[in-house]
Formats: C-alpha cells, sequence, structure tokens
C-alpha cells in the first residue's frame, strides 16, 4: 500500500504481464481522503496488446498510514467521459 497520494497508480502486474497500465492521473484531492482519477489500459490476452484507453475515479481512505481503496467509478468510454464533462461543465457554468 501507499503512503502518499502521489504513490498510489493503478498498475497491476500478473505472472510477469502489466495487466493494468496506468497512463496518467489527475489528483483530485489529498488528506485523510483522498481522490484520484486515472487514465489506463488494460491488457487483451486474447489480442496479446492492450485495448482502448479506459478511465476510473478513485476514493481512498488512509488508515494506519497507508491509503486504501473505499469506493472506485469506471467510467465504460470515451463517450461516457464526455458526457460527463458536458454535464459537469454545464452545472459548473450554471452555478457560477
Amino acid at each position: 500500500m501507499s503512503t502518499t497520494v502521489e504513490e498510489l497508480t493503478v498498475d497491476y502486474e500478473e505472472d510477469g504481464v502489466l495487466v493494468v497500465k496506468e497512463l496518467d492521473k489527475a489528483i483530485l484531492s489529498k488528506g485523510a481522503w483522498a481522490t484520484v482519477m486515472y487514465r489506463y489500459k488494460q491488457w487483451d490476452k486474447k489480442l496479446e496488446d492492450y485495448g482502448a484507453d479506459k478511465y476510473i475515479i478513485r476514493r481512498y481512505q488512509k488508515v494506519s498510514g497507508e491509503y486504501r481503496v473505499k469506493s472506485k467509478f469506471n467510467i465504460s468510454s470515451a463517450d461516457q467521459a464526455r458526457k460527463i464533462i458536458d454535464a459537469l461543465q454545464q452545472w459548473v457554468d450554471e452555478a457560477e
């Protein structure tokens, strides 16, 4: 487990293969509760290659000095990501 938000990752290796490869991350909040959004690719065994970009938002809680995943939300496609962006942009614009 990680002790700082900067150390958190979605990289995951299994049998010597990097199954989940983190491409980028954005730290949305820090502290006892941290929120991080990741861009990543997942290994496709059938294609023997990485698939399309995927996105996930994870919420972590720091317990005994280490961050632990408490919740996560997978953004299933670029189309869904665009819809989330559009909705948030509209709401932020309306609130201003």
